[in-house]
């Protein structure tokens, strides 16, 4: 019935019955709180265009994961920061490497943490591409072949989840593969399988010290244009045996989350990356907008999408805020 029988503001008109007729909820258990490791003691490099996030070495990691769990979030995801890097990012796979040493230091102090360990090449070769380079292009084949190798090498430093972010095509099979057959077969398989080649990446870049060195990632991350194409990307990954699927960025690409999940019902992860995490910072610090409001706004309308879990930057301040419990 119509207006003025019908009055969409009846339960509009207090806080109990807004909250009862709410939809869409966000809690501590859908975030996914990203780090970043790197070598030496008691390091805290701030990263300048990431207000409040810092590259850290593995005792003050620990730390923080400490205080995180503490928060109620118990999970997270990491990067690495190496103290060298090759052609080909095989160093990334080496048991003493920076990201097998912060999962175990990590898991021995604080057990209850998960963790997700990020699978690429770009913060560990010299050139800050995502594989090994062949007459100027990152060549498919062999790439996987590396990628494969590390996540070997964090399974076996005890890491939850592995979370390809390279983009190559049949890496999920190539590493679902790896996994079995060094008897991880439980071990999940997180794909960034709709990672678009965007703008919004750039504070992370300063983060991870992943920058390339000439050219750019338009041949293995997608067109920002494209949204068939992003469905075919992630059918094939889950036929490959991704267990999550990613579409990352979260907001611009809020579309591709909802498309999704309503084509394949499978658990998806939001990146909710570091440039609108920038942006969000430098509007509160210039007093343009309410933070916490839309902080609150943005992780809704993500779950709202489609997304069962979100990976952002502001995990923690959410946390101490109290706006996510």
């Amino acid at each position: 019935m119509a207006f003025p029988i019908t009055r969409m503001r009846r339960l509009r008109m207090n806080e109990t019955t807004r909250n009862m007729m709410r939809e869409t909820s966000v809690s501590l258990n859908n975030l996914i709180m990203p780090l970043f490791s790197c070598t030496g003691n008691n390091v805290k490099n701030p990263i300048n265009s990431m207000p409040g996030q810092y590259q850290l070495s593995i005792d003050n990691m620990v730390t923080k994961c400490k205080e995180l769990v503490d928060l109620g979030i118990k999970s997270i995801i990491l990067f690495g920061i190496p103290d060298h890097k090759d052609e080909t990012g095989d160093c990334a796979a080496d048991e003493h490497a920076i990201i097998p040493e912060t999962i175990r230091a990590i898991k021995s102090q604080v057990p209850e943490m998960y963790i997700i360990a990020d699978v690429c090449n770009c913060e560990y070769t010299v050139h800050g591409h995502c594989g090994t380079l062949l007459n100027g292009d990152v060549d498919n084949d062999s790439t996987i072949e590396t990628l494969a190798k590390q996540c070997v090498a964090f399974a076996n430093a005890g890491v939850d989840m592995v979370a390809p972010s390279d983009m190559m095509d049949g890496r999920v099979a190539r590493i679902r593969q790896g996994l079995d057959d060094n008897g991880f077969k439980n071990l999940p398989i997180m794909a960034y399988s709709a990672k678009y080649a965007s703008g919004f990446y750039g504070p992370f870049r300063d983060a991870a010290e992943s920058t390339p060195k000439f050219g750019d990632r338009r041949s293995y991350q997608m067109d920002p244009a494209n949204s068939n194409e992003a469905m075919r990307e992630i059918e094939l990954d889950i036929q490959e045996g991704a267990d999550i699927v990613m579409v990352k960025p979260a907001l611009p690409y809020l579309d591709i989350v909802r498309r999704a999940k309503d084509t394949f019902n499978i658990p998806i992860c939001a990146y909710n990356v570091s440039g609108e995490y920038a942006m969000v910072k430098a509007a509160a610090a210039n007093g343009w907008i309410d933070e916490k409001r839309i902080v609150s706004e943005i992780f809704t309308s993500i779950r709202r999408a489609g997304a069962d879990m979100i990976i952002t930057y502001h995990a923690e301040e959410a946390a101490k805020w109290g706006i996510v419990k």
